[in-house]
């Protein structure tokens, strides 16, 4: 299997990395970069639990090439709360709205869904920074969750865009 070079921004850092032209992106993440925010889950592309945004785009990082994140831009869980400069070990990041709002509200439970429920519900906000409840609903259908019931993640993101109700 030939190798390719690999160039990207991973949470806003550059990357460079040999991969094979077979390796999944989530493989490649979890492994090459140490991304493990983003959760194999059904492995097919219909759980949520790998969404990852590329240049802003919603996509399961279980379905796609690696190579395809050429000289793209790649934003997982990882990268969605801001770096306040400290230095390790007691790094400091602040929370975006969204992720506030997922703690406030019972947006999550055991935690495996949460990375992948965070990022579409940021691709969402970006694209409609003030959804309706029906809207939320279905954008999410995409990120199954076994323990929530999505009542706390709807409530999450009225609340972090400002429509709760």
């Amino acid at each position: 299997m030939s190798t390719h070079r690999l160039r990207f921004l991973l949470n806003g850092a550059p990357r460079e990395l040999a991969v094979a032209a077979d390796r999944l992106l989530i493989d490649v993440l979890r492994e090459e970069c140490g991304a493990t925010g983003t959760k194999l889950g059904c492995g097919v592309g219909v759980c949520g639990a790998c969404s990852v945004l590329v240049d802003g785009e919603l996509l399961s990082a279980c379905l796609l090439p690696a190579v395809f994140v050429d000289g793209r831009k790649v934003t997982t869980v990882e990268g969605l709360a801001e770096d306040t400069g400290a230095e390790a070990p007691g790094r400091v990041a602040t929370l975006t709205k969204l992720q506030d709002a997922f703690v406030r509200d019972g947006g999550f439970q055991c935690g495996i869904c949460t990375p992948g429920q965070l990022i579409a519900a940021t691709a969402l906000l970006a694209e409609r920074p003030k959804p309706e409840e029906r809207e939320i609903r279905t954008w999410m259908m995409g990120n199954l969750c076994r323990c929530t019931g999505y009542y706390g993640i709807v409530r999450a993101i009225q609340r972090a865009a400002g429509v709760a109700s």
